[in-house]
């Protein structure tokens, strides 16, 4: 039951985490438009489709990444004060994002800043890509743009973290992409009347609140663990 919790909570992330998707990704849908042939322009939802499996196919692989090397370390060595100690980070992790998407507190977007030494590396290769040829270069373009470095993601993989496996990680984030996908597919004609009700204060303030409330259950959860 907790596992599953697990995941539903990646996907109440993504969907809750819009408006930071798209503070983070406005530029990138920008980039993407105009990577399309004007000729194709018809078919600009295809594309959109195979950038966005792309970035979800990304999240799952670093979800397995870190649902493996987590259960293996578990298995070898942490035990379960390791298990408790990284549920009690998921939940801190899920308080932190649901205070940034609040606006009360920013410390998560230092934390973003870790992935900056990758990023750095992986970014050029997108522009080997562009202009799209067809609709499936827009698939491995999502895929390298799924490492920008984000906190929303961060927080993600540490569900992924405490999932017990590597299929069970993957799935943690494949539900987080999907949970991140209704904004990113509208990130066209309606971009400005969502991003105006996304960063409305009463709709940062509930979802920060939600996020929070459920980072707060799962710390009770670790500690009910622990003792």
């Amino acid at each position: 039951m907790t596992t599953q919790l697990d995941a539903w909570a990646a996907l109440l992330i993504g969907l809750l985490g819009a408006g930071h998707c798209i503070a983070m990704c406005g530029g990138v849908a920008a980039a993407f438009s105009m990577a399309i042939p004007a000729s194709q322009r018809r078919w600009n939802w295809v594309y959109l489709l195979s950038y966005n499996a792309g970035r979800i196919v990304s999240y799952s692989l670093a979800g397995a990444l870190v649902g493996g090397v987590f259960a293996s370390l578990a298995d070898v060595s942490l035990g379960k004060q390791g298990l408790v100690l990284l549920r009690v980070l998921a939940g801190v992790m899920t308080i932190l994002l649901g205070l940034y998407l609040a606006r009360w507190w920013f410390v998560l977007l230092r934390l973003e800043k870790l992935g900056n030494g990758l990023w750095r590396h992986l970014k050029p290769l997108a522009g080997r890509f562009v202009p799209f040829r067809h609709p499936l270069a827009a698939l491995p373009f999502g895929m390298i743009w799924g490492w920008l470095p984000c906190g929303l993601v961060y927080s993600a993989l540490t569900w992924s973290a405490v999932a017990g496996g590597a299929l069970e990680g993957a799935r943690v984030m494949a539900l987080f992409g999907i949970g991140t996908l209704p904004t990113l597919l509208a990130l066209g004609g309606l971009a400005g009347q969502l991003r105006h009700w996304l960063n409305h204060p009463g709709f940062r303030q509930a979802s920060g609140i939600l996020l929070i409330s459920y980072g707060l259950f799962t710390l009770y959860q670790a500690f009910s663990l622990f003792y």
